[in-house]
């Protein structure tokens, strides 16, 4: 569909609309989800090239919904940066090893987050 569109998980509005606001005024299109099976359903209607995920939310956590995307080769090339308020060693583990691409805690930093974008979109 869109060539720059990014889909933001998270189950805290504040956060989601944060995120939103900072991308889409450095030119991104952006899709909202609120938790992990919103998520799934919004990557497949519109296939976004990144995505910025939650890990603690209600239905499904995000480290589930990466290893459901993983699962699917439509998804292949979906950058998956992690966002959490997890912040131990063993849950940057857990997110690569369920197929995260990059992992970042909260707070989080606007201008990190847009240059992992740039350098992978």
């Amino acid at each position: 569909m869109l060539n720059d569109l990014i889909l933001v998980v998270d189950d805290e509005a504040n956060i989601r609309e944060t995120i939103a606001f900072i991308l889409e005024m450095e030119g991104y299109d952006v899709i909202l989800a609120s938790n992990g099976e919103e998520a799934l359903e919004q990557l497949n209607k519109y296939k976004p090239k990144f995505m910025i995920l939650d890990v603690m939310m209600p239905k499904k956590n995000g480290y589930e919904v990466a290893k459901d995307i993983r699962k699917d080769d439509n998804f292949k090339d979906l950058y998956i940066l992690i966002l959490t308020a997890k912040g131990q060693s063993v849950d940057e583990d857990d997110a690569l090893d369920a197929g995260a691409n990059n992992y970042m805690t909260k707070p989080f930093d606007d201008d990190k987050i847009l240059k992992i974008i740039s350098e992978n979109f």
